[in-house]
Parts: C-alpha cells; sequence; structure tokens
C-alpha cells in the first residue's frame, strides 16, 4: 500500500533586497573619538594655581626656624627582634644635627625593647619619667585630665613617634599624660642612666647636649621661628627694642620634574585613515591625558616632592578610632587657616560618609565650577584615586591651603616652551625613521611646593573598609 506525502520545503524564500551587511559597505559608520578608561576628573591639577618656575627651580625662603627634631624614627626588624637604626636617633629633638656615628651606634644600643597588649597603660599622668620610648609598631592614645573633670584626649602615636622626650636631661621630669596602647606593638626604650653613661664618655655629645640647652632658652614663637623683638603699649619715650628678621641659610628649591614618552605613528595610517578623524591628533589627545594622570600621581606620591612625602610631621594626624569620623575632620581642618579643599580616594569619600551617618549627620554640598561635591564646615571634599591604598585598607585624607598669596601649596611648571602644545607640555618631532614610522617626544614638566609648613597637613592610617556601626 503506498502513501502519498508532501515534501516539506527544504529551502528559503530567494531574497529580494540588499541585506544590510552588504549595505553597510557602501555606508559612512558614525563611530565616536578613541575612548580612554584611565581619565579621571584630576581635581588636583585643577585646583593648584601654577606658578611659573623659571630656569627650573623654585626657592622656598623662609624665617630661620629652630627645628628640635619633631621626626619620626625607623627601626630595623629581624625576626622578633626589633633595632633603632641608629642615624634615625638623630630625628630626636637632643640629637637633632648630631652626626658622630660611634656614639649614635653605642646609643642605640643601650635601647632596650619592650612588647605591649592593646589596653596596656605605658605611663601614668604625673608618674616620674626616667626613660625616652621610641614606638617601633602600634597605636597608642594619649588622654590628660580635662578642664571640667573626667579625661579628655590630647593625641595618638604610631609607628616612628615617640614620648617622654625631657627624661633624658631633666631628673624632675614627669609625664604631662596618661599613654594607653590601643592596639599591640613594640616599643624600644632609652633610659636617662643608659644616656648618661654614653654622654660621659663621649665629648662631642657634651658639646652637642650643652649647645642644645643654650638653644632650648632662645626665645621662640609657637611656630619654632626666631622670635621678632616688639613693643606694644609704651606710652612716653619708652626705649624700643632693636630687632631683625633671620632667613634660613639654606632654603629648600624645588626642581621641575619631568614625565616623558615617545608618540610613534606609521606614515601610512595618519596619510591614508585620516578621515573623519585625525588620526595623529587622536593619538596624540589620549598620549597627553596619561602624562597628565601620571603628573597628579606623581604630585601626589613622588618621594622628593609629592604631597604625601612633604607634609611636615606635625600636620599629620591619626583618627582617633579607625574610620573618619566629623571630629577627625574638625581635627584636620583646624590646624591651618583657609583650607582649600580636602582630598580624598573615592573609597575613602565612601568611608566619610558612612563616619557622618553613623553620627546622625550628612554632608554639605558646594558648587565647584558648576559641580556639586560633597563638603564638610564648606571645604571641599574633592576625590583622588592617586592617594594609595595599603593592604590593610587603610589610606589618608590631604587637606590643603593653596596659592603665593596665601602662603599655601603650589603647583610649579614653566611655559613657553619650544613646540608647547599645553602648559608645561610640550611635542616635538623627531622625524620619520627608515620604516616610515614618525615620532613625536612628549614631555611635561611639573612640580610642587608646600611654602609653609602648615599649607598641607595629612590624616594618615584612616581605615575604609566597611565594619561594624560606630556608635556616635
Amino acid at each position: 500500500m503506498s502513501v502519498d506525502s508532501t515534501p516539506e520545503a527544504s529551502t528559503t524564500a530567494p531574497q529580494q533586497s540588499l541585506g544590510t551587511a552588504a549595505a553597510r559597505n557602501l555606508a559612512t559608520i558614525t563611530k565616536s573619538a578613541p575612548q580612554m578608561q584611565e581619565i579621571t576628573s584630576r581635581w588636583l591639577l585643577r585646583m593648584l594655581p601654577w606658578v611659573e618656575a623659571r630656569g627650573s627651580t623654585y626657592r622656598v625662603n623662609r624665617r630661620l626656624r629652630h627645628t628640635l627634631g619633631d621626626g619620626r624614627v625607623e627601626f630595623v626588624q629581624e625576626g622578633a627582634t626589633v633595632r633603632v637604626i641608629p642615624a634615625e636617633l638623630g630625628e630626636l629633638a637632643l640629637l637633632r644635627g648630631f652626626d658622630d656615628t660611634d656614639v649614635l651606634t653605642a646609643l642605640a644600643g643601650r635601647c632596650a625593647q619592650r612588647d605591649f597588649t592593646a589596653g596596656e597603660v605605658l605611663a601614668e599622668r604625673g608618674s616620674p619619667a626616667d626613660r625616652i620610648h621610641l614606638i617601633a609598631h602600634g597605636r597608642l592614645s594619649q588622654t590628660s585630665a580635662g578642664e571640667y573633670g573626667g579625661e579628655v584626649g590630647v593625641g595618638v602615636l604610631a609607628d616612628g613617634g615617640h614620648f617622654g622626650d625631657d627624661a633624658l636631661l631633666d631628673p624632675g621630669a614627669t609625664h604631662d599624660c596618661t599613654v594607653t596602647a590601643e592596639t599591640s606593638g613594640v616599643l624600644l626604650t632609652l633610659s636617662r642612666a643608659d644616656f648618661d653613661a654614653v654622654l660621659a664618655a663621649a665629648p662631642h655629645l657634651q658639646a652637642h647636649v650643652a649647645d642644645f640647652r643654650s638653644r632650648s632658652r632662645e626665645r621662640q614663637n609657637k611656630h619654632g621661628e626666631a622670635e621678632i623683638a616688639l613693643s606694644a603699649g609704651h606710652v612716653g619715650e619708652a626705649e624700643l627694642p632693636g630687632t631683625f628678621v633671620d632667613y634660613e641659610v639654606r632654603p629648600r628649591e624645588y626642581e621641575l620634574s619631568v614625565a616623558q614618552t615617545v608618540l610613534r605613528i606609521h606614515t601610512r595610517v595618519s596619510d591614508l585613515y585620516n578621515g573623519p578623524m585625525n588620526q595623529s591628533e587622536e593619538q596624540l589627545r589620549l598620549t597627553v591625558e596619561a602624562l597628565r594622570e601620571r603628573q597628579e600621581h606623581e604630585l601626589v606620591n613622588n618621594r622628593e616632592f609629592g604631597l604625601l612625602h612633604n607634609a611636615d610631621f606635625k600636620q599629620r594626624i591619626q583618627p582617633r578610632s579607625g574610620p573618619p569620623t566629623p571630629d577627625d575632620m574638625d581635627e584636620l581642618l583646624c590646624r591651618r587657616r583657609g583650607t582649600k579643599f580636602f582630598l580624598a580616594h573615592p573609597r575613602t569619600i565612601a568611608a566619610i560618609g558612612r563616619g557622618f551617618s553613623a553620627c546622625g549627620l550628612y554632608p554639605d554640598h558646594v558648587d565647584l565650577g558648576g559641580q556639586s561635591v560633597p563638603a564638610w564646615r564648606g571645604v571641599p571634599i574633592l576625590p583622588c584615586n592617586k592617594i594609595p591604598i595599603s593592604k590593610e585598607q587603610t589610606s589618608s585624607i590631604i587637606a590643603m591651603r593653596t596659592g603665593e598669596e596665601n602662603q599655601g601649596v603650589i603647583g610649579l611648571r614653566q611655559t613657553g616652551l619650544p613646540d608647547e602644545y599645553e602648559p608645561g607640555l610640550s611635542v616635538r618631532f623627531m622625524g620619520i625613521n627608515e620604516q616610515a614610522i614618525t615620532s613625536y617626544l612628549v614631555s611635561a614638566y611639573y612640580s610642587a611646593a608646600v611654602l609653609v609648613p602648615d599649607a598641607l597637613g595629612v590624616m594618615e592610617n584612616v581605615r575604609i573598609a566597611p565594619g561594624a556601626r560606630q556608635d556616635p
């Protein structure tokens, strides 16, 4: 028995018009200019006032300051053993400028290591101080008696800090605050007896100590500058004091740094593929953007002129509880007049918001060049992803005053360069090689200067990782 069946169509219908794939061969494609994810807002470059540095150098002249050693001490670690680097003892007030290596080595050898735990009281307010304490690792809080009773926070000490400086020379010295360990850590101590033993056998150190005592008696203002003698409120023909304003003998000079690269473009590309966009211009535009990003990174992190490394030690503070709080921001803000802006990593700004929310506060917003940005006490908080984040999830917040007229932080550059493309940036034609590749040397010259120490402040070791809610 046969069964008739109709076969299904095995082919598609024939094409009746031009397809889109073929049509694109005759069409002009709408396209964007080359995009670059590395480009950021670069607020630091926008906010810094730029000053001409003729001769590639800018000298910062200041009044003479009696620097009595407020730096941080560094250590070396060998397993569980910690030793102070002898030369680093020169960061102490008493030993600033003393460079006898043998004597410093002898003092370093007499430093005794002490491990401490969280919550341990390392010094009681009013107790005798017979040794100096050098903090190798850990975080300590200083408290004192409040004006109206109770304890008030005085400050926070961390790695490289020290306390009890007066103990080495003053037999009657006492601790003026209570020092309590917030974390476990290690410190080294140098007792007055050990110091006296080295002092007795070192004539150079004896002369240095005598000079230190005489310099300590010189009149200074609260900033450590030699005081200018003045008279006020007198009547009649009172004899007026004579004075002069002394300057630093060897002021610091900032030389312009450079970021450079060689841009290479094949002539075939620039000749044949220049429509609708100029290939050379687009290549150059993206190269300049990358150089400007590197410039901002160097202004923040360079060990010679970067902001994080040039903040005065007295202008570095620690958050009291880890995450940034309104109290911490006020502490950073109050250390200078006319703070222009805060600078922080975007993740740090998020941590600031969390800290404010925990206290029931919300940051203000201000208009900056037509853009609304968060602010605290009317001072903008600007993002800068060039500020590093440590593996412990801590970062820094920078506060600064800017401008020469305000004795602040300034950017340095030199304009009028040969083949200048932008202020402080030049693009110089280097020729065409045998492979028909055109080369351009792209150079950016820049630096930054801090005119007076209080123009720049840094809050260090700010914890930015979200954690348990902090009680306000």
